[in-house]
This record gives C-alpha cells, sequence and structure tokens, in this order.
C-alpha cells in the first residue's frame, strides 16, 4: 500500500468515528493553545519590560550614589549618600579618561509642588544639562530645550512633559506659561516629545530645568556640586562594556575607594532587563510546565483510543492480513491515523492560540507575543505527541496473526 493510500484510508477510519475522533483531538488542542498562550504571555512581558527600560535612552549607564550610614551606625540605603559630584561628571566627560562615553548628563532631581495659576500638581523636578536630551534619546515636541547660555547663567526657564502639561495647563499651549516651583517663577520653553512609562515611573510627568538653576533656587543638600545621578550614553551598544569598565575605574580613583568599599553602583540597561524579566521567565517556565501536562493528557488520550481503535477492528485487521497487507503496512496505517489526530489537533490548537492572543490582550491589558518558532514548535510537537501515541498501538496491530484475528468476535 502506498502512503497516499494509507492516509486516504486512515482518513475515511477517522471520518467513520467522528465523535470519537473530535474529543481525542481535543485534549491536544486544549493543550497547544495552553502552551502557546503562556509562552506569549511571558514573551509579552519581557518585550514590555524591554521597551520600558529601553525609553531610558540607549546605550546608557546610570551612575547612582552608594548608602550612607548614621552615628549611631544605622546604614540607609542604596543611594542615600551623596557622593557623585559636577566634577564627577567633568572627568567622565574627558574622552582621554573614557574614551568610549560619547555623551553624559549629571541629574538632581525631587518632588515638587508646580502651581500654575490656581492649578498645583506634584511631579518631579529634574536638574541636569544640555546634554540630557541626547543621553535620554528624549525629543522636544513643542518649544525648544533650554541652551547652553541659559543653563551657564542658572535661568529660570523649563521644559515640561506631556502630562505634567495636560496636568497644569489642560488643552492650552504650554510654552511660554509661567509656573513656580518652591517660590520661585519659571517660564515653560518646551514640551518634551512623549515616551510613556518605565516600569512604575511616568517619564512624561517631570519639569525639567538647568542644573545650575536647580543648585541655587531648589536644592537643599547644600553643596552645589553634589548630584544624584549620572546617566552615561556609551558611543555604540558593542563598547557598552567598556564605557562601563572605564567609568569604573575612573571613578574608583576619583574617590578613592576600592572595588569592595565602592560608595558608588553602575547599571546598565542589560542589567535592569535581566533582573526585571527574571520573575517573568520563572513564571513563563512554571506556567509552561503547567500547560504542558494538559500535551501530556491529550497524548495518554490518543494512545488510548487508538487502542481501543485496534480491538474494534481486530477482524479487519485480520482480514488485510490475510489478502496480503504486510505488517509494515498495518503499522503504518494506525501510525498515520494517530499522526493526523495530533496534527489536526495542533493545528485547531494554533488557530485558538492566534485567536486568543487577539482577544486576550483587550481584557488583561498585557500584550500577547506569539513568535513564529513557537508556531512551528506547537506543530510539530502535536505531530511528535501523534507519532509517539501511536507507536505501540500500531505495532499491537502489526503483530497480530491472521488467523487469530479472523477468529475475534
Amino acid at each position: 500500500m502506498s502512503w497516499p493510500e494509507t492516509f486516504r484510508a486512515a482518513i475515511e477510519a477517522i471520518g467513520s468515528r467522528r465523535l470519537r475522533s473530535v474529543l481525542t483531538t481535543l485534549g491536544i488542542l486544549i493543550g497547544i493553545a495552553a502552551v502557546m498562550l503562556t509562552v506569549g504571555l511571558g514573551q509579552g512581558a519581557q518585550n514590555t519590560v524591554r521597551d520600558q527600560i529601553g525609553k531610558l535612552g540607549s546605550n546608557l549607564l546610570i551612575v547612582s550614589p552608594g548608602s550612607v550610614t548614621s552615628g549611631t551606625g544605622l546604614r540607609g540605603g542604596r543611594g542615600s549618600a551623596s557622593t557623585l559630584t559636577t566634577r564627577d561628571a567633568a572627568m567622565l566627560s574627558d574622552r582621554s579618561v573614557a574614551p568610549d562615553i560619547s555623551s553624559l548628563a549629571p541629574v538632581s532631581s525631587g518632588s515638587y509642588s508646580v502651581v500654575a495659576g490656581s492649578t498645583n500638581w506634584t511631579t518631579t523636578v529634574v536638574g541636569t544639562t544640555t546634554d540630557w536630551p541626547t543621553v535620554r534619546s528624549r525629543t522636544v515636541d513643542q518649544g525648544r530645550f533650554f541652551s547652553s547660555a541659559e543653563a551657564a547663567n542658572a535661568a529660570e526657564v523649563a521644559v515640561i512633559g506631556t502630562t505634567t502639561a495636560t496636568e497644569l495647563f489642560g488643552g492650552r499651549n504650554a510654552v511660554g506659561q509661567s509656573i513656580s516651583i518652591d517660590g520661585s517663577t519659571f517660564t515653560v520653553i518646551g514640551v518634551l516629545g512623549s515616551v510613556g512609562s518605565t516600569t512604575s515611573v511616568d517619564e512624561d510627568d517631570q519639569v525639567v530645568i538647568p542644573g545650575t538653576t536647580y543648585a541655587s533656587r531648589l536644592s537643599s543638600s547644600g553643596n552645589a556640586a553634589s548630584v544624584s545621578t549620572l546617566y552615561l550614553k556609551a558611543s555604540s551598544q558593542d563598547s557598552l562594556s567598556a564605557a562601563y569598565q572605564e567609568a569604573h575605574a575612573a571613578l574608583l580613583v576619583s574617590h578613592r575607594v576600592t572595588a569592595a568599599s565602592a560608595d558608588f553602583t553602575i547599571s546598565s540597561q542589560q542589567s535592569l532587563v535581566q533582573t526585571a524579566t527574571s520573575t517573568d521567565r520563572t513564571l513563563t517556565i512554571l506556567l509552561g510546565g503547567i500547560a504542558a501536562i494538559s500535551l501530556l493528557v491529550g497524548g495518554i488520550g490518543v494512545m488510548n483510543i487508538m487502542l481501543v481503535s485496534v480491538t474494534e477492528r481486530i477482524r479487519e485487521i485480520g482480514l488485510r492480513k490475510a489478502l496480503g497487507a504486510t505488517p509494515g503496512a498495518v503499522r503504518r496505517q494506525f501510525l498515520a491515523e494517530a499522526s493526523i489526530l495530533g496534527l489536526s489537533g495542533g493545528v485547531l490548537g494554533l488557530a485558538l492560540g492566534y485567536v486568543g492572543s487577539q482577544v486576550l490582550p483587550r481584557f488583561l491589558s498585557q500584550p500577547v507575543s506569539i513568535e513564529p518558532w513557537v508556531a512551528v514548535g506547537a506543530l510539530l510537537i502535536s505531530l511528535a505527541i501523534g507519532v509517539g501515541a501511536g507507536v505501540y498501538p500500531a505495532t499491537r496491530a502489526a503483530r497480530l496473526a491472521p488467523i487469530d484475528a479472523l477468529r475475534s468476535e
């Protein structure tokens, strides 16, 4: 019997037991769809984290101060010390010290109540330099960013985020309007382009002013040279590691500390992504394992049905073998039936998975990303389950002796 004849006979056998065949493929269908959606949810969560962290800026390194210990021995959290200064920023901006750092932006920030007329809004005020838009990969949609001259003269100008502009001015044009921060009046000269949120921080809700203005008008540290964070931009993705090493070595020498007692920390986008996605990856593996159990149950269902089919068709098998069918031909037919059942469940599960990937985000507010390799893998798994579940029943059918099969009732 040729392969086309084998598959035609297998399809006819499956069609003669439609209800049983549908129930058999149902287990594989549910299992494949569950695995696809589980992996898709995990991949979607990881992609969301990468996109959010990517909004911080490309090829970015973030230098944060270390912790401070009080006179009573109480240690503060990381970032509680004031160990970073504008002198550190100037040093790292020197290409002879850190040739792989293309630009740098020192930042001082704090939470303040911003008043515009009769409206007020509490937001983050950021004091920085003119390189901040480049380092943070931000654009200005309306107006402009402050100039080097305004930064040098500690001008009272501000560039605000879209969320801040909406909260303070509603639908009005914010450029040219006046706002008050901690008793000082600032003129809004620009509105930043929207980038959305990064993790739990709304990057569109902030007021950016010159760092010199922040130090003279808002800073409460008493040290005009102190900054809270240094944002470093590597010249390329490939040089990110080199930029990290250069910044780390230069700050150790400048602060006269060792690596073991460093009073600063440097984090990269890769480390942030790895930390943020580790939980998502663990949950994806866990839920994927649970979904895979349903695939195993579906495979057992296929094997059970095929064994029942062998038992019911003993006389048919005996007659075919008496008419000259070889054990290989009988084995091929039952393997073909099992493969068709498994592959049918996989295709239907794939379709259900794609439908679910379009519907679920509307209810979960979470993207579902189904990669092509997941779809291909699902089909291969369903086919493997069908073949694997059909091996034993097919072998059992092929071993039946014709005389014994014909005597069976």
